[in-house]
């Protein structure tokens, strides 16, 4: 029989994450599953802990293609990180929610136990949500960069002072220049992140479009767009415009942009895909994010 490997992703620097981690590992291996540790958490682990110290590690001892799930154990933005270690191999993520409600945890740390147990018995679901390519262009046309983003790819201006003038195409045709702070090219899942906060619209899971969102713009036409899955979005940096910027994907990945480059976004064909334990009105989610009121509903129990 094949070995399971699970990997576990958890930071160090919170003692009430490191003993989560170490009942996620003792429980994987009572179950005679192998658990495995980025290299460099690994590291941190093991000065936190010692028990750390013998776990495999992803990359060295154990490949990305030879693991069959991760166990995350954080808020959105290790989630994230888990999504970029396994993007290679499409190994689902289940993200255990160890601090602020998050968007793409799955569950609460009070349910952990029960978490790790559905996983050993291969009792969970796998949602697939959309994810977006990235690619940069130079002035003469050449590709000089290419990435991916779960939640969004933004162009911002790289200096406070001065703001960059921007085209913006879809799907091959111009739609309208303007001088901006820059742009937020949107998932549905990252609607609730940056898109959110630029006055984009929150976008259901389930449905499959991207957001295209203005971030102080001077025109006026720059509101937000909401476009197809299959529709290519391109922001071109004027040139002689004078202002620079850099491109951010999930604030995680990023490359400088000078005058006359363009980003190109549309969606990827490789989603990333979630692990679900059960299914979660996303309507559940918001109320819980933003503690929204709800007093007063008289609907079904």
């Amino acid at each position: 029989m094949n070995e399971r490997h699970i990997l576990v992703i958890a930071h160090a620097k919170r003692a009430d994450t490191v003993a989560a981690a170490l009942r996620v590992i003792d429980a994987l291996r009572d179950a005679g599953a192998v658990p495995v540790l980025p290299a460099d958490d690994r590291d941190e682990l093991a000065a936190a802990d010692p028990r750390f110290a013998g776990i495999a590690r992803l990359g060295e001892e154990i490949t990305a293609e030879e693991l069959e799930l991760a166990i995350v154990l954080g808020g959105d933005g290790t989630i994230l990180r888990a999504a970029e270690l396994v993007r290679e191999c499409g190994a689902p993520v289940l993200g255990i929610n160890m601090g602020h409600v998050g968007f793409l945890a799955e569950i609460d740390r009070d349910d952990m136990d029960a978490a790790v147990h559905r996983v050993i018995a291969r009792d969970y679901e796998v949602e697939e949500r959309l994810a977006l390519s990235v690619r940069v262009k130079d002035a003469a046309g050449g590709v000089v960069y290419e990435t991916w983003a779960l939640n969004e790819a933004t162009v911002e201006k790289a200096s406070r002072e001065r703001m960059i003038e921007v085209v913006i195409e879809i799907d091959g045709l111009p739609l309208s220049s303007f001088g901006c702070d820059g742009m937020v090219v949107s998932t549905p899942t990252g609607s609730t992140a940056y898109n959110f906060s630029a006055g984009g619209p929150v976008i259901w899971p389930s449905v499959e479009a991207i957001a295209v969102v203005p971030l102080s713009a001077h025109a006026l036409f720059a509101k937000p767009l909401v476009v197809g899955p299959e529709t290519s979005v391109a922001i071109e940096l004027l040139e002689g415009s004078g202002g620079s910027a850099i491109l951010w994907c999930d604030g995680r990945r990023s490359h400088e942009l000078p005058p006359g480059a363009r980003v190109l976004v549309r969606r990827s064909t490789r989603p990333v895909r979630l692990a679900r334990l059960h299914p979660a009105a996303f309507t559940n989610r918001l109320v819980r994010k933003f503690q929204l009121p709800v007093a007063g509903w008289r609907g079904a129990p």
